[in-house]
């Protein structure tokens, strides 16, 4: 499968807070916390569980950076 977000990232699931309609994915990639929220629909289909490995992919058309 070909993508066009070129920021694809390794992570793990550390939690998931599931709703009526929307879910919240905590991932742990590489000991920094990064916050999904995708369907719950989306996270039944896909079976996502709390440690399953998964590939995070990033399309964002800003990026802030703070130093």
């Amino acid at each position: 499968m070909e993508l066009s977000a070129r920021n694809q990232l390794k992570a793990r699931i550390k939690s998931i807070n599931k709703g009526d309609t929307i879910a919240e994915v905590i991932l742990d990639i590489g000991g920094q916390e990064m916050c999904s929220t995708i369907t719950t629909g989306s996270v039944n289909k896909l079976g996502l569980n709390v440690g399953d490995d998964v590939t995070t992919l990033i399309k964002a058309s800003s990026v802030m950076i703070m130093k």
